[in-house]
């Protein structure tokens, strides 16, 4: 299990299967609202993540690949692209500074 306390996440990385549909939606809703607090969002294909995120965002499906590829890096999967809660728990890490665990 990894973890890391939200005032330090500085980039999230959405990943999806190619890194072109689903994840450019999710990642750009996510954009608009992790803004106020200074957080990179971007989106890339699952086998492609880069080192430098903090946390990465894929479907459910996709997180025994995803975790693979990113060593300690926390990995959160979500069911649904739109008002997931997994979502609301990331903002809610960065904004009050809580721990944000896979």
């Amino acid at each position: 299990m990894s973890s890391i306390d939200g005032a330090a996440i500085k980039k999230v990385v959405i990943a999806c299967d190619a890194g072109m549909g689903s994840s450019v939606m999710v990642a750009s809703q996510l954009a608009k609202r992790l803004k106020p607090y200074s957080v990179s969002v971007s989106h890339t294909p699952v086998n492609d993540i880069p080192d430098d995120a903090d946390v990465v965002l894929c479907q459910s499906t996709l997180l025994a690949r995803a975790r693979k590829s990113t060593g300690d890096t926390v990995v959160l999967g979500f069911q649904s692209f739109l008002g997931d809660p997994v979502f609301d728990r990331v903002e809610a890490a960065i904004r009050d500074g809580g721990s944000l665990d896979d």
